[in-house]
């Protein structure tokens, strides 16, 4: 059976790295962007990502473009707002497109085993947000309006 740790991302500042790096751990994995209104959830995802790093959890940002052309930038652009901006020390990934033909394995494969809304495969907004078991299972999505505060109990009972 095929997990979240069994795919391989380019991480932000180019390298490949695979996801079983990750395996034992649980994983929020989202798709970010830096000119969204929900932008200001980075502040959340580092807050819960810094909580929770030493019991075994890691938030996987994935920056994307799709939605209102609120990614605009290039790797390195979003890696310098996220930095100067957020303080974000979670591990970022290249942008990549989680919907259509061209959407990320990973992608693919969240969507598949976390359906949305009236079981919509597509990710609607920026800032989805997958919650991930230690075994790569995908436990539970969210949608943009979830905030990562709201999440912490949710990754306190899989930690």
């Amino acid at each position: 059976m095929t997990t979240a740790y069994d795919f391989s991302a380019k991480t932000i500042d180019g390298k490949e790295a695979a996801l079983d790096a990750y395996k034992g751990k649980v994983t929020l994995v989202v798709n970010v962007a830096s000119k969204c209104g929900f932008t200001p959830q980075y502040k959340g995802l580092e807050a819960i990502h810094k909580q929770y790093q030493d019991k075994g959890f890691a938030v996987l940002g994935f920056p994307c473009d799709q939605f209102g052309h609120q990614e605009p930038g290039d790797e390195a652009e979003i890696m310098q707002f996220c930095s100067l901006t957020y303080d974000v020390s979670f591990p970022m990934f290249a942008k990549i497109k989680v919907n259509g033909d061209e959407a990320h394995p990973l992608y693919q494969h969240l969507k598949s085993e976390a359906t949305g809304l009236l079981g919509t495969e597509g990710i609607k907004w920026n800032f989805t947000k997958f919650l991930v078991g230690k075994d790569g299972k995908v436990v539970k999505r969210y949608g943009s309006m979830d905030k990562p505060e709201d999440i912490a109990k949710d990754i306190e009972k899989l930690l």
